[in-house]
């Protein structure tokens, strides 16, 4: 790999939006702490049902379509918990004191994959720079879906809009099973790596997770329930492609749908965008007006709103975004809501297009 230049943003000028718009939303939103309580609340909740539905696995897993019940609703519940209480924990955006957002972020462990290695790739990396290619690795995650306009075209990426359909409900297994291994001992694009060095203890965590993952999931109900090895791991299967389905909605409905712009920076990493501009050209919200889809999905639904203050409870963000959306008016910058279907498929749209081996996208320049 070439030798990375970071990316800067300019600086706001007296006039910027952004610090307006901070100052409202200070005001106006963030004095309610009521609307931080119902973050802790839910997150409580959605804990609770995750540890509901593994403890009826084992309760009522002997009659077999129940035990497949259960598996897919703690498919759900995983995601569910991963997306709207982890994810705001590790933004420090759960709980008051930083050490109790620290030790909720074990229960990605509990997942068996490893919080410090996600919050270092989603918080140093993913937040700062989205769409930036070799930046935003939350984004360029394999050889097999090109993305980036810029990324190496290989053969396989003109059938991607047709695998990756059939790949994206073994998300998590995937990432699981195969991303965190790459990430820790991967050398290819390993950009997580070049740019920090993994502590010694997180190997040894990264192992102990998914053996402890593994144990629980599948080999204790091998170990209770008078069902054969096969029908125990089936189920297993089918939690995470169940909860895969329900995440990727979330995971490609933000910033990689057809009109998606990936800013190229300069040679010297000076970008002509201040930070929150760059925030609002690459970033989309979904669903932003249903009820059920932002307690599904957390602050993915108004992802415009996260990514301005990732810091703040995804509670607080339906009360922001009516706020965003009038700066945006004000100042001509681009926001997008799609409703989830129209999201999706307009990813799909994008993978087809890139598939074509052609720079069909314009990087926004900066």
């Amino acid at each position: 790999m070439d030798t990375l230049v970071k990316p800067t943003y300019k600086k706001p000028g007296p006039d910027d939006f952004f610090k307006k718009l901070q100052k409202e939303v200070q005001e106006k939103v963030l004095g309610d702490k009521r609307i931080q309580r119902r973050n802790v609340v839910k997150t409580y909740f959605l804990l609770f049902l995750y540890a509901g539905f593994y403890t009826s696995i084992l309760v009522f897993g002997n009659y077999t379509p129940l035990l497949f019940l259960f598996y897919i609703l703690l498919g759900f519940s995983m995601i569910m918990l991963f997306i709207n209480a982890f994810h705001d924990a590790a933004h420090g955006a759960v709980f008051k004191k930083r050490k109790h957002n620290q030790r909720f972020m074990y229960v990605l462990e509990f997942f068996g994959s490893n919080s410090w290695l996600w919050g270092k790739r989603h918080n140093v990396l993913h937040h700062p720079y989205p769409n930036i290619q070799h930046w935003d690795t939350d984004i360029k995650q394999s050889d097999l879906v090109r993305i980036f306009p810029d990324s190496e075209y290989l053969n396989q990426h003109r059938y991607q809009h047709i695998y990756m359909f059939l790949l994206y409900p073994l998300y998590t297994l995937n990432w699981l099973f195969i991303r965190d291994f790459k990430d820790f001992f991967g050398t290819k694009d390993n950009y997580v790596k070049r740019i920090m060095k993994i502590p010694r203890v997180e190997y040894y965590k990264l192992f102990a997770a998914k053996i402890f993952n593994l144990f629980y999931l599948v080999g204790i109900p091998l170990l209770i329930l008078n069902q054969p090895w096969y029908i125990v791991v089936l189920g297993w299967l089918c939690m995470h492609i169940f909860g895969s389905l329900l995440g990727v909605i979330a995971l490609i409905s933000t910033h990689v749908d057809e009109t998606a712009v990936f800013p190229l920076p300069p040679a010297d990493g000076k970008m002509d965008v201040t930070w929150a501009e760059h925030q609002m050209m690459v970033t989309k919200d979904f669903s932003a007006d249903n009820g059920l889809a932002n307690f599904l999905f957390g602050g993915f639904t108004h992802h415009v709103a996260h990514h301005l203050f990732p810091h703040v409870a995804h509670t607080y963000y339906p009360y922001i975004t009516p706020i965003i959306k009038r700066y945006a008016k004000e100042y001509n910058l681009p926001y997008t809501c799609y409703p989830a279907i129209k999201a999706v498929r307009s990813h799909f749209v994008l993978l087809k297009k890139q598939g074509r081996g052609e720079n069909l996208f314009q990087h926004g320049e900066l």
